[in-house]
Parts: C-alpha cells; structure tokens; sequence
C-alpha cells in the first residue's frame, strides 16, 4: 500500500517529534536512531515427518552505547527485518528510561510455534543459538536475548545449554539469555515482571489527582473498567494484578474473540482456565464464564468497547487509523510494544486520551532481567547473604517492645513481623521503586516541552543515550 508505513518508521517518526525539542547535533542524534546491526540468516529443518523446510531468523543489535545490548526473542509468522529493528530501537529507549545499562537488542524466528512438536521447537531453537553464537551475536558483555512472544523459560534453557557448551568461559554462561528457569538460573518474580510492572505503571497513573480530573475520572485504581487485550503472560499477569488493586476488569480479549461483562469478569478464574488448555488448543470460546458475562466474535471489537482503561498486551498495529475513530478508552497503557500506531496515537493524543508509551509501560521485564543477569554474575541469589540477619535483628525489636509493653507475640505473628526480605520481595520492591519515580520523571518533561507521554519518554532516552556518546568524547 502507498500510504504503508513500516513499524521502524513509526518508531523513527515518534523519534524524530521528540529529537526536535532536543539541543542535540544532527550526527549525535543520527547515530542514535540508526540501527547498528542486523543479522539475517536461514537454515534448514527436518521435520518429524521427514519433510525439509528452509526457516527464517534474525537477530538485530540497535544500540552499542552500552553492552551488552539486551532484547527478547520471538517466534512468529510475522517476524521479519523491519519489526526486530523497530522492536530493538524500542529496547534501546526502554533501557534508557529505566537506567538499565543495555543498549538495545531483538530477535526472532518466523514460525508458527503452535504448529511444532516440542522436539522440533528444540532443534530451531539450539540451532538459532549456534548462529549466534558463530557470528558473535550472544554472550553475557555482547547480547542477551529474553523471552517474547511464542518464548518462555524452557526455550531459554535450551539456549544457555547451548551456548555454554560452545562458549570458551563456562563460568558466566549462565549470563548470556535471561528469563530462564530458576534451576537455570532464572530470577523469582521475572516471570510475571512485565505484567507486574504494567499494573505498578497503571496504578500510578491513577493515582495523578490532576491527570485524572482532567480525564473526567476518580483519583485511584479502584473501580476503574479495564479491558485487556492478550492473555499471553504480560496480559494476563496484569489483568490479576489490577484486580488485586482493585480495577473492575470488563473485557479480555485474545486472538479469537473475547469476554464482557460490564458488572466485572474474575480474571484469576478465567486466566487459570485458560493456561489449563494446551498449547495448540487455545481458545476464548472454550472458557466457562457466568452466563451474564457475553463472548465477542473477535478481539477487534473488544478494543472499541467503552472503558476507563485498555491495557493491549498483544502485538503491535492494533489501533489504527482504520479503528482509532472508535475507541472509547480514556487511557491507553501500551502493554504491547507497538499496538497503537503513530498517526492513531495523534489523533487519540488530540481527543485527550492519555497514552501511556510502551517503552515506559512494559519495561518492568527488562529491568527484572537486569536483576537476573546481576545476579547471574555475582553467583548469589538475592537476600540469600542478609535475610537471616534481618529477620533476627527484628525480632530483637520485637521481643523488646514485648518488655516494654508487657504484650507477647504468638510466633506466627513474630515470623510475619520478622520476615527478612527474599529474591521475590526484593525483585518487587526494585520493579515498583524504579517505574513510579519514572513516571513522575517523564510528566515533568511532558509539562516542560507541553508533549504527550511518549514525546517526553523519547526526549528522556534521547538525552540519557546522548550522555553515554558526549562522554566518550566523539560529540560536543
């Protein structure tokens, strides 16, 4: 189509609004757009039925002003050149935002996931890891893939399996992909990270009195409508968590349809059935709801019904030039990377909808890999050196404050009081204390320059990558 415009080019012209309230020279921020690395390779595959196919794979590197660069790994028939470069430029300013010190990565593998045995998954995914690893696109200071969408933590094992059996330094193989199992390696919480993170974003949100005024809304999460669109890990994990903080969730939406109920769904009952299913027999129409609750022919029309709040945590292009006329929301948190493209997020930006960028809403994943692949070069779980320690220097408080009172705790109150903090309590505690403050951070520079949100958080990344290139002395 003539009026096409690419997803790199989306992410270029979001840039470029942003590059233009900057005092930054024209080469410094060229460099910064430009994406250094793309490596574009196929390889064939004997399928179980001993038929041969050719399968496509890329892995492209952004940004170099720090390494490693960092970014998932997804599997998907959409997956082509342009979509992992605007996906690692996005992973480049996500970094930024919330001071992970990455520079920007993203690969992917075109396939249908569903559509291969576990055996065959395995042979894709050990030999997209040996091509890396030949071309030097993988290691714990070059790149550190993630999981992404058609990923998890069992492809992620298979990768540092391989990649320790072919690395010269065994010690720190461990380094090279985050999101692994936890007997791999992983991290406790880096599984739902994103999700968590999400709902942490939204609730801040809520939480501005004067944004919300302004929207014609209530200060605080409780009682919102929200619609999510994506039962896949980050949909899901957000959706319970919000419930948990008190948002009405009214719609969730997956690739077949979806459920409403204005009254309010249970989105842990129905995100517990839906991970009961199996994989290739996924299917909204299959989940068992109150018969108040109505089931929509497709997630499409999901997106346009009323709410407060809608979460997309699928793909990208989901709103719009097409559907952006239609949709009710008053605030957008980008759970996907991409889903609302940049000629919608204009128009809804000049209607007043609040739009919450991806790169700032669902960083919560990466900064949980950060503090995984930490972790992975100290060799110490977190809390494991200071835990013991705390929970008994708080029970010295305790018991004196039983002198002093004369009251006397039962020891279940005693170990929920004394409790020392573990890898999962720590791992919270980071995710929430870095995406609050920088949102905050990303309203003043919205406030100063009279942007919206994903203007600012580009002017936020723009500056802080400029910073790293100023200090190496190659611009003024």
């Amino acid at each position: 189509m003539a009026n096409h415009v690419s997803f790199f080019e989306q992410v270029n012209r979001n840039f470029d609004r942003a590059a233009a309230l900057t005092s930054h020279p024209r080469g410094l921020l060229d460099t910064i757009k430009s994406c250094n690395s793309i490596y574009h390779f196929t390889f064939p595959l004997e399928r179980e039925n001993g038929e041969v196919e050719v399968v496509h794979a890329w892995r492209a590197e952004h940004s170099h002003h720090k390494l490693p660069t960092k970014g998932g790994i997804r599997y998907s028939l959409d997956v082509n050149e342009d979509e992992v470069m605007a996906l690692a430029a996005l992973m480049t300013y996500k970094c930024a935002i919330v001071d992970a010190p990455f520079g920007g990565a993203k690969g992917g593998i075109k396939i249908d996931s569903r559509k291969y045995t576990k055996n065959e998954l395995e042979k894709i995914t050990r030999r997209y890891t040996f091509e890396l690893v030949k071309k030097n696109f993988i290691g714990p200071g070059i790149d550190v893939p993630a999981p992404d969408f058609g990923t998890g933590a069992r492809e992620m094992a298979w990768i540092v399996d391989t990649y320790t059996a072919l690395a010269n330094d065994k010690l720190e193989g461990a380094a090279c992909v985050t999101g692994k199992p936890i007997a791999q390696g992983g991290i406790r919480g880096r599984t739902e990270a994103t999700g968590r993170g999400v709902a942490f974003v939204t609730r801040e949100v809520c939480g501005v009195e004067e944004d919300m005024k302004a929207l014609g809304l209530s200060r605080g999460i409780e009682g919102k409508r929200v619609i999510v669109q994506g039962l896949g890990n980050v949909g899901s994990y957000t959706a319970t968590f919000l419930q948990e903080m008190g948002a009405t969730i009214i719609g969730l939406l997956e690739f077949d349809g979806g459920l409403y109920d204005p009254k309010g769904l249970d989105a842990q009952a129905i995100v517990a059935q839906w991970n009961a299913l199996r994989r290739g027999e996924k299917s909204i129409h299959k989940l068992e709801v109150p018969d108040r609750a109505q089931k929509l022919a497709s997630p499409a029309e999901g997106l346009e019904l009323d709410c407060d709040i809608l979460i997309p945590a699928a793909l990208e292009n989901q709103i719009t030039a097409l559907n952006v006329d239609r949709i009710k929301a008053k605030i957008i948190v980008e759970a996907a990377n991409g889903p609302v493209t940049s000629d919608a997020s204009e128009t809804l930006e000049k209607r007043g909808v609040l739009i919450v960028p991806d790169h700032y809403a669902n960083a919560g994943g990466v900064l949980v890999s950060y503090f995984e692949w930490l972790k992975n070069l100290a060799h110490v779980r977190f809390g494991r050196l200071e835990r013991r320690f705390e929970e008994q220097a708080y029970r010295r408080i305790l018991e004196a404050v039983e002198v002093r009172t004369g009251k006397s705790f039962t020891e279940p109150e005693l170990k929920a009081l004394a409790h020392g903090a573990d890898e999962a309590d720590l791992v919270h505690s980071g995710l929430e204390d870095t995406m609050g403050p920088a949102y905050h951070r990303l309203r003043e520079i919205r406030a100063q320059h009279q942007v919206d949100l994903r203007t600012a958080a580009f002017i936020e990344a723009i500056n802080k990558i400029a910073i790293c290139y100023q200090d190496l002395g190659i611009f003024p």
